[in-house]
């Protein structure tokens, strides 16, 4: 299956964001692809991260959600939706959710972002607390899909090898990451925690993020990437907005899973 990871510079206007996510849909389904993943916080990159509360949606409700439906029908294409601020039990607060919908525009999956970035980065002068206007979830999640069983991951969460093995424990065989890295340690980490989590888990990892400068005057990283299960990068997107593409071969990995059984070998 031949699947697209989404690279955006979105800002603070939620119409304009989804107008570049429906071109840059539209864009990857006549390429050909089914299923297209997008950068995680697609619909908006507020300049205040309190601000992202005035925009939470309930599940299957609000106008981020019915864009994501109708354009999943008309692009006859699976959505991995990054994330979308989704109303949590506290006020002021929102969960960083991801939707998956189906071509026919149904909603598959929602998960909602475990780990959250609070943290002073050495060096750089710079301090990130999520967790000021975002609040946690605590269930994984795995999705069947076309391209095979999607274990779902938001950013932060590729820091946490333990999720992973949740994830293929619970049978995943690829994973998403649609990100919004910092432009700092996206140069020191993007590239190997992704790869890692591809070997070590012998899954295909598609993590499209966003690039560029926003409101909020964080650079991100850009750099989305497509790996295979062996940890070769497929597809790369090093700036700007657009897309790669790459197949999802199932009989591959079925392969090096079973020829290189690391999985199976595990003692603890």
């Amino acid at each position: 299956m031949r699947v697209a990871a989404i690279q955006m510079n979105s800002g603070a206007d939620v119409d304009d964001n989804l107008a570049a996510a429906d071109r840059l849909l539209g864009a990857a389904a006549d390429d050909g692809a089914a299923l297209a993943v997008l950068p995680e916080n697609f619909a908006l990159m507020p300049q205040r991260g309190r601000d992202k509360a005035k925009h939470a949606e309930r599940p299957g409700q609000g106008p981020i959600q019915a864009f994501l439906k109708e354009a999943g029908r008309r692009h006859g294409l699976w959505i991995v939706a990054g994330s979308i601020p989704l109303a949590s039990p506290e006020p002021g607060r929102v969960y960083g959710a991801c939707p998956v919908i189906d071509d026919s525009g149904e909603t598959r999956a929602m998960y909602r972002k475990i780990h959250l970035f609070d943290i002073d980065l050495p060096d750089a002068n710079e301090s990130y607390r999520e967790s000021n206007s975002m609040y946690p979830g605590d269930e994984t999640v795995v999705c069947d899909t076309p391209a095979g069983r999607l274990g779902l991951s938001i950013c932060y969460d590729v820091r946490f090898p333990e999720l992973y093995r949740r994830l293929v424990d619970d049978g995943a065989t690829w994973f998403t990451v649609p990100a919004a890295f910092t432009a700092v340690t996206g140069k020191a980490h993007w590239h190997t925690l992704l790869k890692a989590r591809a070997i070590e888990n012998l899954a295909w990892v598609v993590a499209p993020g966003q690039c560029g400068e926003h409101p909020d005057r964080r650079s991100t990283y850009g750099h989305s990437l497509i790996i295979d299960p062996w940890g070769r990068i497929l597809a790369e997107l090093e700036e700007g907005e657009g897309f790669v593409t790459a197949t999802i071969d199932r009989e591959l990995q079925a392969k090096l899973r079973r020829d290189a059984p690391m999985l199976d070998n595990r003692r603890l």
